[in-house]
């Protein structure tokens, strides 16, 4: 039998590597633990409408400008493509088809997203940094006010409002968009572009549109002020804070986004 000594004691505690490796997991853990004690905060009132409204013009106003400027090209570049496609087939009058299943399937949603995460969620985690390692959620504890109820729970639904209203706008902007480069540019007749919009999307493709919107937003929201209150070593902290930011949200987007794509895609088919 091995026995217990001081050294064997002390090899047995986790290395560094040991402690990085484990890193992703304890993410995960505590943005689940946020998630819970965010969504049981809601309902506590008063509900902190101030710094929600707040939140959400701030969230927009960085946001909105970004995303209508990326949403254009990358609606027009679908339909360009689909467009050619359907040229060689002799079937260009169905080139609204692909503008309207990108732009309100992927582009919409996705683009708004991005910008909401890599605008407005960044800046909101760089707030929460700063208010944390300057003590100020501390105090707040310590007054016996609740930072979850407080910062965090009008920072999340602010996202996700901004987000839903946001990706609507994006998808129209990017529509409108693509129709005027089809019809100026490739030559495709006004009526045939908009009648064949609908061919393929339809009203649940719309709804599916939303709930990424939805989940997107919320995710985002609370990934920022998950990384802005457990911030440590200084403003060197808040800097690595806002990084992990951008990089969590977009690894966890990608996933949500297919998940939330292929079960739409079996409940609308």
């Amino acid at each position: 039998m091995k026995r217990f000594t001081l050294r064997n004691t002390v090899e047995a505690f986790p290395t560094a590597a040991d402690v990085k490796a484990l890193k992703p997991l304890s993410v995960i853990g505590g943005l689940y633990a946020m998630t819970l004690d965010m969504f049981v905060a809601m309902f506590k009132p008063p509900f902190q409408w101030r710094e929600f409204l707040l939140q959400t013009w701030f969230v927009a106003r960085v946001s909105m400008v970004p995303a209508l400027t990326l949403s254009i090209p990358l609606v027009v570049l679908t339909s360009f493509t689909f467009n050619t496609l359907l040229g060689e087939f002799g079937a260009a009058d169905f080139s609204g088809t692909g503008a309207a299943l990108g732009a309100v399937n992927q582009i919409g949603p996705f683009v708004t997203v991005l910008v909401v995460a890599g605008a407005g969620a960044s800046a909101m985690c760089a707030d929460l940094g700063s208010r944390t390692i300057r003590e100020e959620v501390d105090a707040m504890r310590v007054l016996g006010l609740d930072p979850i109820h407080s910062l965090v729970v009008p920072r999340v639904l602010a996202t996700t409002l901004v987000a839903v209203l946001l990706s609507s706008v994006v998808t129209v902007t990017g529509l409108l968009g693509a129709f005027l480069f089809s019809v100026y540019f490739q030559h495709v007749t006004p009526g045939s572009f908009v009648a064949s919009m609908t061919l393929i999307t339809g009203l649940g493709d719309v709804l599916v549109s939303l709930v990424k919107a939805t989940l997107f937003g919320f995710v985002a929201g609370l990934i920022a002020c998950y990384q802005g209150l457990r911030v440590q070593k200084g403003a060197a902290g808040v800097g690595n804070a806002v990084s992990e930011t951008v990089v969590i949200a977009f690894l966890l987007l990608f996933v949500v986004n297919a998940i939330v794509t292929a079960v739409g895609f079996e409940v609308t088919k």
